[in-house]
């Protein structure tokens, strides 16, 4: 007997309050997210158990540095710990230059911090994690009418502004996120950088392309600090945004 799609969206939601079906479980009833985690997740538990890390992580935390072409996947099993490093990709493809995202069409791939507000699984690029562009700062500091939009990580290599990955790497960055929002992390933070800060060549190629543009240097000044922050202490930092835009480090 048929249902309608009403009908199932209604059960799924009735499942899920009373524990019967996790985020997780629904992600799987797609086809790709299903494959993935038959492919992947067996390798994943091997690789957190070699690194020592709790499976599945409870919370995870994303960086991207643009110029330096790397997204980061860091690691918690609880907001006592401090986030480990578990992987590294490599961004397989470049739009745009240093410089936050302004306005629709200009190719820039976003700079700032963010958090994962869709999950694709059935996405033309294989699978997609949405970002939450444009975000309190953007919406102050980019074209009021066309600010863009559609920002994501996802596969098949190929981008207009968003964050590709090869398709097996985005499987496995899909499945990290989908256990952790499974676990209650409903804010996934997703910071993109210009560059990588302790990067000296990184570095001097910033300082070269911005040497002329004092908007551009004062906007990495309040990057660079939330991403010292990480680095010293290996949790998040608290961040807010002023009436200007601007970012502000809270901690």
């Amino acid at each position: 007997m048929k249902r309608s799609i009403l009908a199932i969206i209604l059960v799924s939601c009735v499942n899920v309050m009373f524990g019967q079906q996790t985020f997780l479980d629904l992600q799987k009833a797609q086809p790709r997210v299903a494959y993935a985690v038959k492919l992947k997740e067996d390798t994943l538990k091997k690789q957190f158990a070699a690194a020592g890390l709790q499976w599945p992580a409870k919370q995870i935390y994303v960086r991207s540095f643009k110029y330096d072409s790397q997204l980061e996947v860091w690691v918690r099993g609880s907001n006592a710990e401090d986030f480990k490093l578990f992987k590294t990709y490599k961004v397989c493809a470049m739009a745009g230059s240093i410089g936050p995202k302004r306005i629709s069409g200009d190719y820039q791939v976003p700079e700032g911090f963010y958090y994962i507000n869709e999950f694709n699984p059935r996405s033309v690029y294989h699978l997609s994690l949405g970002l939450n562009y444009p975000n309190a700062s953007d919406r102050i500091l980019s074209d009021s009418l066309k600010p863009g939009g559609d920002i994501y990580i996802h596969g098949s290599c190929v981008t207009v502004g968003c964050i590709p990955i090869q398709d097996s790497q985005i499987e496995e960055l899909y499945i990290l996120a989908a256990n952790a929002k499974s676990n209650g992390q409903d804010f996934i933070p997703v910071h993109i950088f210009p560059i990588r800060f302790n990067n000296p060549k990184s570095m001097e190629y910033f300082s070269r392309v911005t040497k002329d543009d004092q908007d551009l240097q004062h906007f990495a000044v309040k990057l660079k600090e939330a991403y010292d922050f990480f680095e010293k202490e290996k949790k998040l930092p608290l961040i807010s945004v002023n009436g200007k835009g601007e970012y502000v480090l809270m901690n």
